[in-house]
């Protein structure tokens, strides 16, 4: 029983040591890709060449890179060979492809895959004038919505307090038996919309609590429109306007802009393998207007011309907006996949390589990688910023100013009633409850009509 035993053991690591072995000098395939791989002169740099040095001190082991010679990834053609990269490694051309490799069921059962080295997913970017359209509404812009609606809600408000503190103060209406109101709920309105439009509108409240609930609406609609002009004026000066594309739904809705991908891409699998409608009529369209690109950098410069929107890799397009600030990337991004280092079947080292690719992250090595190619030249150069309009937290002091307005008035005008009652309770020797009681009623029970009043109490 040791004897097989012992064999079984041996013969493990013969087959180790062989692997090892091996492994000593790998042909690697890759593809130029700004910043993965990178051209200078007859050396090659970039994300890619320092993945690969990493991973070579970690497991020991020397190189020699070289390019795809079909500038593909790799993907099926109609004979049903594979090209590119993946072709290369199923014919025994290359030992590893290091490049940004989407990982694939269909890439799975032909080659070998490594855990991902970088998470990503699909979008798409274009020139910021073709993102945009002119508003016919854009004097709405400076608030958001929810901020109109607290304006509307405010002045409606702030006109049934004022009218109500017209019909309660005696100084407003001191008489309600014989004088005719003449602050109506209409007079009202057209007084606060002509104080927002900093235009009088008599005649003016008498009362101290009315002239109080008036100047507090004067200052609130004062600092609301020094607000709207100060954000107005910011946003007309902006660099960027309102976007309109932001989805893959408005892309495939409009047809204004053509779009593509990479021929014989992942990128383009997913359109068409996919059974969701909005990225059918994607692939439909760019199949009826044979939109694709031979490269990432061809999609990039098409999409710089203007007049295309390329759909590609999300990583790869977040390093071309924070390079070119003209360009901006959708705030959508789909399918989310990750990039592998892929061998032939049955390589020996593929355990190894996911294992060291797995330490790597975990010591922080590929986030430092990332960084240190994905640099933002946009940064801290007086890039483009949307504007946004203000939100009603923006202008919470206002609306705290002109509620505490509204109750105050309201407080005093009570208090000026009550005052009176408690006067003509003492002069008539009566309860000021009762008082207090006609004094409503004759304020609010006859709709402010002198005339009614006085008939009902003949009656």
């Amino acid at each position: 029983m040791k004897k097989p035993t012992g064999l079984v053991l041996w013969v493990t690591a013969l087959l180790a040591v062989l692997s090892i072995a091996d492994s000593k000098d790998l042909s690697i395939t890759t593809i130029l890709q700004d910043p993965y791989i990178i051209s200078k002169g007859s050396e090659l740099e970039g994300y890619c060449i320092d993945l690969i040095a990493e991973l070579s001190k970690k497991l020991g082991f020397t190189y020699k890179v070289h390019l795809v010679k079909d500038n593909r990834y790799g993907a099926k053609d109609e004979s049903g060979r594979w090209t590119g990269m993946i072709g290369e490694l199923i014919n025994k051309e290359a030992d590893l492809a290091v490049a940004p490799l989407t990982l694939t069921a269909t890439r799975e059962t032909v080659v070998e895959m490594t855990t991902p080295f970088m998470q990503t997913g699909i979008g798409f970017i274009l020139a910021k004038d073709l993102a945009t359209e002119d508003s016919r509404f854009n004097f709405t812009a400076p608030f958001s919505s929810q901020t109109w609606v607290g304006l509307l809600l405010t002045f409606l408000v702030t006109g049934l307090c004022l009218h109500l503190i017209a019909r309660i103060s005696p100084g407003e209406w001191a008489e309600p038996d014989i004088e005719q109101h003449s602050f109506s709920l209409c007079h009202c309105f057209w007084y606060i919309t002509g104080a927002l439009t900093l235009q009088g509108a008599g005649p003016h409240p008498k009362s101290v609590s009315g002239r109080i609930v008036g100047a507090i609406w004067w200052v609130f609609g004062l600092l609301f429109l020094a607000c709207y002009f100060a954000n107005f004026n910011t946003m007309l000066n902006a660099d960027t306007k309102q976007v309109t594309i932001k989805s893959f739904l408005d892309l495939a809705n409009q047809d204004v802009i053509d779009y593509g991908t990479v021929e014989a891409s992942s990128t383009m699998a997913l359109f068409k393998n996919s059974n969701n409608p909005v990225y059918r009529r994607i692939y439909e369209h760019m199949e009826r207007k044979k939109s694709y690109v031979s490269s990432m950098e061809e999609g990039i410069r098409r999409a710089k011309e203007g007049k295309f929107a390329f759909i590609g890799e999300a990583v790869s397009l977040d390093l071309a907006v924070a390079r070119d600030c003209n360009l901006m990337h959708s705030e959508e991004a789909i399918a989310m996949r990750g990039y592998s280092i892929a061998a032939p079947l049955g390589f020996p080292m593929i355990k190894n390589l996911t294992v060291a690719i797995l330490q790597l992250s975990e010591s922080g090595e590929l986030a430092y990688l990332r960084d240190k190619w994905w640099s933002n030249r946009c940064a801290g150069v007086g890039g483009p910023q949307t504007t946004r309009g203000l939100e009603p937290h923006t202008l919470r002091g206002l609306f705290m100013l002109m509620a505490l307005g509204l109750g105050l008035g309201l407080l005093l005008a009570l208090l000026e009633l009550l005052n009176k009652a408690r006067s003509q309770a003492s002069d008539s020797k009566t309860s000021c409850c009762s008082v207090l009681s006609t004094e409503f009623r004759q304020r609010f029970g006859c709709g402010g009509d002198a005339s009614t009043c006085q008939e009902n109490e003949k009656i």
